[in-house]
C-alpha cells in the first residue's frame, strides 16, 4: 500500500512538473532568449534612447511601474509575439512569452 501511494505522488509531482516546463515559455527556447536580437536592449525598437520608451514621454502606454505608481521600467512587443521587459536602463529584466501556439 506504501508503495501505490508513494508511485502515485511520484506520477503526481511529475505530471505537474511537465506541466509548468513549456518550450514556448521556457528562457532556453531562442524566441524567448536575450540572444535573439528582437528581445536585445541592441535593437532600437527595445532601447531606452527610442523616445518611446523614454521616460521623459509622457504619452507613452508601454510603462511599468511598481506598486507605489513609481515607473521601473517599459515593455516592447518583439516580432514574434514576446512581450519584452526592460528597466529604465535599457536592461531586460523578463519577457512574457507568445500566447501563440505552433
Amino acid at each position: 500500500m506504501k508503495k501505490l501511494i508513494a508511485m502515485a505522488l511520484i506520477g503526481l509531482t511529475l505530471n505537474s512538473f511537465a506541466q509548468t516546463i513549456n518550450w514556448n515559455s521556457s528562457p532556453l527556447n531562442y524566441q524567448n532568449s536575450e540572444l535573439n536580437y528582437n528581445n536585445s536592449p541592441l535593437n532600437y525598437q527595445n532601447s531606452p534612447l527610442n523616445y518611446q520608451n523614454s521616460s521623459l514621454n509622457y504619452n507613452s502606454s508601454n510603462g511599468v511601474y511598481d506598486n507605489s505608481g513609481n515607473r521601473i521600467g517599459y515593455e516592447v512587443q518583439s516580432p514574434q509575439g514576446v512581450t519584452n521587459i526592460f528597466d529604465n536602463n535599457g536592461n531586460r529584466i523578463g519577457y512574457s512569452p507568445s500566447q501563440r501556439s505552433k
